[in-house]
């Protein structure tokens, strides 16, 4: 069954990567029509999210900033299909980064390096980042239930020299790589919500208790590894920027989820500057109501 859904919808994904941007955003604003006015997709969990990170707003304010976040998936998603067939030259015009030198001096050393950002703008654009790096960028991913879009994911991240790396065997990984001296730049999106376990980290996040992932901090004292925020911006429909800023030079020196908390107020500073490009069909807040610093 995955591989005749595979068959069946690669041929049109193919087909889109390969319109041109003034098609693809005429495209884009139907389905942000369709996702928000028609099917209302995950509308209800939109809404509640809107709702408990910016009860201060009136009714007509949430209403735009979620009118502009259906627009913005839509526009994220069908880059994310563009990138398939995306060239070198046209996505370093349009996803560019800045200060990259504070990656690559750690590089120059023979340091490893990790990266943290959040669901916010273009995070696909990310896939790029290989083309600044000396060595290799790994992005740390749940792989998908079907095998053949995982690959396909795969390739198209690899043709950019950019890897994925399954969440289950990253620790190996790593320390693989660190018994051989390769040195590398691991990417971290750490603004999912993780399964509930006596263990869990809580804090708040746009108001809301939430348990919050911490495996990228953990990692990062582990093998000492400085750890760097990415703050990804819209310049305009199509362009962004991705501006690189330390968080921790030197993780043993940090308290238990220090790092983790200066990561999670950088990036609900940004939501707050322009939450419509926030992730907000994300159910992050699904277990509020467990959380243990309400009792």
């Amino acid at each position: 069954m995955h591989l005749l859904i595979f068959l069946l919808v690669y041929p049109l994904l193919l087909f889109i990567s390969l319109l041109p941007y003034p098609v693809l955003y005429g495209i884009s604003n139907l389905l942000s029509f369709l996702l928000h006015r028609v099917v209302g997709f995950r509308l209800k969990v939109v809404r509640k999210n809107l709702k408990l990170s910016f009860p201060e707003l009136s009714s007509e304010e949430r209403s735009d900033i979620e009118r502009k976040f259906y627009q913005n998936l839509s526009d994220v998603f069908l880059e994310m299909i563009k990138n398939l067939t995306i060239s070198e030259r046209e996505i370093k015009k349009r996803f560019q980064f800045e200060n990259m030198h504070l990656i690559n001096a750690h590089e120059q050393k023979g340091e490893s390096t990790i990266l943290l950002l959040g669901h916010y703008s273009n995070w696909e654009g990310m896939l790029s980042i290989g083309y600044h790096l000396m060595g290799k960028g790994y992005g740390i991913y749940n792989p998908l239930s079907n095998k053949y879009f995982d690959r396909l994911i795969a390739r198209s991240r690899k043709k950019h020299k950019a890897f994925l790396l399954s969440r289950q065997a990253t620790i190996s990984f790593i320390r693989s790589n660190q018994k051989e001296n390769k040195f590398a730049l691991y990417g971290f999106i750490s603004d999912q919500s993780p399964r509930v376990k006596p263990k869990n980290y809580w804090r708040s996040f746009m108001g809301v208790d939430v348990p919050v992932f911490t495996g990228a901090e953990r990692l990062a004292k582990e093998f000492n590894f400085p750890v760097y925020y990415t703050e990804i911006n819209r310049v305009r429909r199509g362009y962004y920027t991705a501006t690189v800023s330390l968080l921790a030079a030197d993780p043993s020196r940090y308290a238990e989820n220090e790092i983790t908390d200066q990561f999670t107020e950088k990036l609900e500073a940004q939501i707050r500057r322009d939450p419509s490009q926030y992730l907000w069909s994300h159910n992050r807040f699904k277990h509020s109501h467990l959380s243990p610093l309400s009792t």
